[in-house]
């Protein structure tokens, strides 16, 4: 019987595994293996991260995760890396089941971590380029396009956000939607319709990103999704912004979830509806997704998972 497992190993994953090995509650990680949740998480395909603090002169995401890595294994946290394959969260005794055993790994507290996956287009090229012109958070990389031209697809809220982030640090945005009206919230249209730096493109899908044999976008082939024909466009970014899908299909039937699929969580708390049973990260936000704030959530569900133990003696 294990006091707690953690599943996921991105920087809310791994911060819950610094704090809770701290606690001598000797944690269990289970840190994924296959493409979608590898060990990491999404920060395994950053290229460079220059808005964690601590790092002023910027460090690539493979290299802050193994810093996160190293630093819950000095306190006692064991790592697995392989995937959960179905989880029983509703008892008191929590069972993880994973491929290597037949029997299931068994915990007082679990720690969900599992974090979310960008939505791509699935374009010809797109998956190449990412980290090389291809994003999907402008937050996170829209310093490294300032002076470019980069296009944001994408038609809602998220889409429009990133727009206007980027209006402000780059040359100039084209936001490419597949149809002729938006699906964003009224002011959030405004305001992207109102700054002199963001143009729409109607109707397009983008087909090729061009550059991979150079490993450097430098253009994109769109599609009228009316007439199929398809033009060039040079182009210096391209920020991809059609969504997100958490991962939590091991949790459909156990763990309450919002609409969108995102783990509910007891607002100013990682708990979620079950007794013994904490969420973190991007798997449970919709709305930031940066590494610093999954960090700080996966330390919420260490102390809220300490104290639960301790209560429950």
């Amino acid at each position: 019987m294990h006091d707690v497992i953690i599943l996921g190993s991105g920087p809310a994953g791994l911060t819950a595994a610094v704090y809770t090995a701290r606690a001598n509650l000797r944690p269990i990680v289970i840190e994924g293996l296959d493409v979608d949740h590898q060990p990491g998480g999404q920060l395994m395909t950053t290229t460079d991260v220059e808005n964690y603090p601590g790092f002023p002169k910027g460090i690539s995401g493979p290299d802050l995760m193994q810093l996160f890595r190293d630093q819950a294994e000095r306190f006692g946290t064991v790592f697995r890396t392989e995937d959960a394959t179905r989880v029983e969260l509703s008892e008191s005794v929590k069972k993880v089941f994973v491929d290597s055993e037949s029997a299931p790994l068994e915990a007082r507290a679990v720690i969900i971590a599992t974090g979310a996956v960008a939505k791509y287009t699935g374009a010809k090229g797109e998956k190449e380029l990412q980290n090389f012109g291809v994003s999907a958070c402008a937050t996170c990389d829209g310093s490294l396009f300032r002076g470019e031209d980069v296009i944001v697809v994408g038609g809602g809220d998220t889409a429009m956000e990133e727009a206007l982030y980027l209006a402000n640090l780059v040359k100039s945005v084209t936001v490419v939607h597949r149809r002729d009206t938006l699906r964003a919230s009224r002011i959030m249209q405004e305001r992207a319709m109102k700054h002199p730096n963001i143009r729409f493109l109607w109707n397009k899908v983008p087909v090729e990103l061009l550059g991979v044999a150079e490993k450097r976008l430098r253009a994109v082939r769109l599609q009228d999704t009316q007439t199929d024909e398809t033009t060039e466009m040079p182009i210096g970014g391209v920020f991809v912004a059609i969504g997100h899908v958490p991962s939590t299909r091991l949790f459909v039937g156990q763990v309450d979830m919002h609409d969108n699929g995102y783990l509910r969580t007891v607002p100013g708390s990682s708990r979620t509806n079950l007794e013994g049973v904490f969420a973190c990260g991007d798997v449970q936000d919709h709305v930031y997704r940066q590494a610093i704030t999954a960090a700080g959530t996966g330390c919420m569900a260490a102390i809220d998972a300490e104290r639960w133990l301790s209560a429950q003696g």
